[in-house]
């Protein structure tokens, strides 16, 4: 039986993918932690709201990391994970951001 070989462009392919879970999988948690417990203030003491989220955000981050590998190519992979953290991101500096232009 004849031995495959692994081609350096599949390598390349799957440390993108890995990166996509591990750097955009952190970046959607931190977004996702920062917007949730803003909303959850409105409703809860803040040290309680930041701790719900962050314990929250640990299934994004696992969901993000499934992602990456279950998206059809690696920009997929990147996409998927980064928009919604830049998205989250600016609902997050919205308020400040419009408070600077008074």
């Amino acid at each position: 039986m004849k031995a495959a070989r692994v081609d350096w462009r599949y390598r390349l392919v799957i440390t993108s993918r890995a990166m996509a879970a591990i750097a955009g999988g952190y970046a959607l948690a931190a977004g996702f932690t920062a917007a949730l417990s803003l909303v959850l203030a409105l409703w809860m003491p803040r040290v309680e709201a930041v701790l719900t989220a962050t314990m929250l955000a640990w299934l994004a981050y696992a969901m993000a990391a499934g992602w990456a590998f279950y998206a059809r190519t690696a920009w997929g992979a990147w996409g998927g994970t980064l928009l919604p953290a830049l998205a989250l991101g600016a609902c997050v500096m919205a308020p400040q951001w419009m408070r600077g232009t008074q």
